[in-house]
C-alpha cells in the first residue's frame, strides 16, 4: 500500500480530496512564510533578539496559519476536513480530551 493510499484511507478522502488537502497545506505554509517577515517586523523592532522574534512568530503566526488553512481548505472544497482538524487542535490546546478521528 502506497503512502498516498494510506493518507486517503486515514483522511477518508478520495484522490481529488487528497490533492485538495495537500494543496491547502502547501498554500497555507507558503502564505505564512510570505507573511512572517512583514508581520513580525510590524510588531517588533528590527533589533529584537532572535528568541523574542521566534516567540512572537509562534504566538501570532500559528493562529494565522490555522485560519489560512481553513480558508484554503474551504476554497478547495475541504471545509469539513479542516474544521474537524482545527477543532481537534483547539481541544488539544485547551486541555480537553481529543476524540480519535479515524
Amino acid at each position: 500500500m502506497s503512502v498516498f493510499d494510506r493518507m486517503k484511507a486515514r483522511w477518508g478522502v478520495g484522490l481529488w480530496g487528497m490533492v485538495a488537502v495537500l494543496t491547502a497545506f502547501s498554500l497555507a505554509g507558503l502564505t505564512t512564510l510570505r507573511l512572517k517577515g512583514p508581520v513580525v517586523a510590524y510588531i517588533l523592532p528590527e533589533a529584537a533578539p532572535g528568541w523574542v522574534q521566534w516567540t512572537v512568530y509562534l504566538i501570532v503566526m500559528l493562529p494565522i496559519y490555522q485560519v489560512l488553512l481553513l480558508g484554503y481548505g474551504t476554497l478547495l472544497g475541504q471545509f469539513d476536513f479542516f474544521w474537524s482538524k482545527l477543532k481537534a487542535v483547539g481541544r488539544l490546546i485547551s486541555g480537553r480530551p481529543v476524540r480519535a478521528s479515524g
